[in-house]
């Protein structure tokens, strides 16, 4: 988390805090998300663990070493190096114990790993592919997947496809959802769990990933939602954000063109989209 948030505490943002998260409170695209941080950092300053000049961030507000969003300091923030102050931006001491802590409250389990990487059997059904569908890792070994743990049996697991069904597989375990707290991306997830491995010389990945598969745009995306709304199925709202319910409508259509239901939007579902009347 350190490395990925602010490349090991160089780079946290040199935007006024305050002022960004009043300007988003304004007319940015969360304004009740951005009021209640603005808020929370106005908290900060009361307590004095900063002053309002070295309140600094990134454009959205994001504060540090670990880039905590204020109401996230608030709850978890910690003084680790016992000088009376919590501060992330100066004592990485302080940031990386504060990200520890909120790992802690999250969920993180000591111990145990975040996930594998897992190869699938021929025939298989890709909508298992989904983040809400949980088993034991007995019951996924009993699907014929390959590469688990010899222990472990009774550990809650999702299926991860973060390329579709042509990409590499991963079984991910509730220290994957301790990190997606930090960031509710399975991207976000996927490379912190892997970069933590690869500081002892592993998190490489095996499997090949799709070559010159051309991703969605925003504006793509929403399209994407839009036509599977007008062909009855129910993607949620088109804001362009590729969550459950949108993963839900591209399995289902998928399933009725007889394609491998694994819900990843790619530039093809979109031209068949785009051909249905």
């Amino acid at each position: 988390i350190w490395g990925l948030e602010s490349s090991f505490g160089q780079i946290m943002g040199d935007k006024g805090v305050i002022r960004s998260l009043a300007s988003l409170a304004h007319e940015g695209r969360r304004p009740d998300f951005a009021k209640s941080q603005l808020l929370a950092a106005l908290q900060i300053l009361d307590h004095g663990d900063v002053t309002a000049e070295q309140l600094r961030g990134s454009w959205a507000g994001a504060m540090g070493q670990t880039q905590f969003i204020p109401t996230t300091y608030n709850t978890h923030a910690v003084d680790f190096d016992g000088d009376g102050r919590r501060d992330i931006w100066n004592s990485s001491a302080d940031a990386l114990a504060s990200a520890a802590h909120y790992l802690q409250a999250s969920g993180w389990k000591a111990g145990q790993p975040w996930g594998f990487e897992v190869s699938l059997p021929d025939g298989f059904d890709y909508a298992l592919a989904d983040s809400a569908i949980r088993k034991p890792l007995s019951e996924w070994r009993r699907l014929g997947l390959r590469g688990l743990p010899a222990t472990m049996d009774e550990a809650s697991a999702s299926l991860l496809l973060p390329a579709g069904y042509r990409g590499p597989a991963f079984l991910v375990l509730d220290n994957f959802r301790a990190i997606l707290r930090y960031n509710n991306s399975s991207s976000y997830g996927l490379a912190i769990g892997l970069l933590s491995e690869r500081f002892d010389g592993a998190g490489w990945v095996r499997a090949s990933w799709p070559q010159g598969e051309q991703p969605l745009s925003r504006s793509e995306r929403v399209e994407l939602q839009e036509r599977l709304s007008n062909q009855g199925f129910d993607p949620g709202a088109a804001d362009g954000i590729i969550g459950a319910n949108t993963r839900n409508a591209i399995r289902s259509f998928q399933q009725q063109l007889g394609w491998p239901a694994d819900g990843h939007p790619t530039q093809e579902l979109l031209g068949r989209l785009r051909a249905e009347p």
